[in-house]
């Protein structure tokens, strides 16, 4: 499993849907270096039973996400048309209707290789005849990169797993926190808590009030 954490968020150019409607050919994360914080997130499979239950909850905390300058991008290994048919369905049809955050299609999937979070794997066998063990499909992987383009998060769940969006949305008050005091944060930190001083002095203090 690769460390993204302080390295430069691997590039991409692909088609997504955007707005829950209109498929782009050009989709990619360079037009918001300087500009916005990303969480970029990946899923198995549309037209599926956990994954909806994360772009919904992702999407009822879109504004809050906004709010805090961070644009919230999704990707699976299905195509934009498998996307975009999936729009179409409402949450009571299993659908995603409503969702309007972009759904990126890794449809190569070279993304998922990239982030290192490609479930399957392929071999070439003895006769030299290329295999693939387990299905090209994604991990729920989770990545917070900051306005210079830098991954400063990963977490990645296994298939059946899903995710914490408020967990989400705590890691990226902690950064935001951080990059405005100066300290760091603490085991349990949440929004409204003390931060911690890096110094014997800071750390000495914040033990003293709790």
């Amino acid at each position: 499993m690769a460390v993204l954490v302080g390295k430069k968020a691997p590039q991409f150019t692909a088609a997504a849907v955007v707005n829950g409607e209109e498929i782009v050919d050009d989709f990619s994360l360079e037009q918001f270096a300087g500009k916005k914080y990303v969480v970029l997130f990946f899923y198995p499979k549309d037209f599926t039973f956990v994954c909806p239950t994360e772009l919904h909850a992702f999407q009822s905390k879109l504004e809050e996400f906004r709010s805090l300058d961070v644009e919230v991008v999704a990707v699976s290994t299905d195509t934009e048309q498998s996307h975009w048919g999936w729009l179409q369905l409402t949450k009571d049809q299993g659908g995603i209707q409503g969702v309007t955050y972009p759904l990126v299609a890794d449809t190569n999937k070279t993304i998922s290789a990239n982030y290192d979070v490609l479930a399957g794997s392929y071999y070439y066998d003895e006769n030299d005849e290329l295999k693939a063990e387990g299905e090209m499909i994604a991990y729920r992987g989770l990545f917070l990169i900051d306005k210079d383009q830098v991954v400063r998060h990963q977490l990645v769940n296994d298939l059946p797993l899903g995710r914490n969006v408020d967990e989400a949305l705590r890691i990226v008050k902690a950064l935001q926190f951080t990059e405005e005091k100066g300290e760091v944060c603490p085991a349990n930190w949440d929004e409204g808590k003390s931060g911690m001083s890096a110094t014997h002095d800071g750390v000495a203090s914040y033990l003293s009030q709790n």
